[in-house]
């Protein structure tokens, strides 16, 4: 039997393990982070172009180098009984797909971006930053949509160390997927409200 959203709604006091966690009706909107069962609403059109943006980028370079997988939410990552995910977007390298299963992925990926919302930014930022490395994620991408910046996290010796912090404009390189590079411009437009930037002028070609 399922269990019900109401008294998931009560039970603040409760540690929920990974099987209370399956037990959640299909598509229920939650993520279990530090035993907690925490609602995650659905993303802002804005979340989503971003995602879009910097996955499809990440998935196409990838692909063609025959790297690994690229992912996107929502798919659970089960690090521990009372820590499974959905990030936003994910990278496992080649040598590493063995980690992915038919319901979720059992372990660390070898990248991870979050997009901050006002409702997971805090657990983004304290919880899973600290699990993440606990259990070897090489690279921590957060993105801020509100600054419009990214920062990057390399683990060393087994902690996070801050690597790169770029804000509006800027290039950011991954330290894990070899060669991959995107400007924060592309990551950042939004088709919504304003003109796509003609970089191309500027810099006599596009990054």
């Amino acid at each position: 039997m399922s269990l019900a959203l109401k008294e998931i709604a009560v039970s603040k006091d409760k540690v929920y393990t990974y099987d209370d966690y399956c037990r959640l009706p299909e598509g229920a909107p939650y993520q279990l982070i530090g035993g907690e069962l925490v609602l995650t609403p659905s993303p802002t059109s804005y979340h989503q172009i971003i995602s879009m943006q910097l996955v499809s980028k990440m998935v196409a370079y990838v692909t063609a180098k025959n790297l690994g997988i690229v992912l996107h939410a929502p798919m659970d990552v089960y690090l521990e009984e009372t820590e499974t995910y959905q990030p936003d977007i994910i990278f496992i390298a080649r040598d590493r797909m063995d980690i992915i299963k038919p319901e979720k992925i059992e372990g660390a990926p070898d990248l991870v971006v979050e997009i901050l919302s006002p409702t997971t930014a805090y657990y983004d930022l304290r919880q899973k930053y600290k699990v993440y490395g606990k259990h070897g994620v090489k690279e921590y991408w957060i993105i801020d949509p509100q600054d419009k910046s990214i920062q990057v996290f390399s683990l060393v010796e087994g902690k996070f160390k801050l690597d790169q912090d770029i804000e509006k404009e800027g290039i950011v390189r991954s330290r894990v997927i070899e060669g991959f590079c995107v400007n924060v411009v592309d990551i950042f437009y939004n088709p919504l409200i304003e003109d796509y930037p003609d970089r191309k002028q500027e810099n006599g070609g596009s990054q």
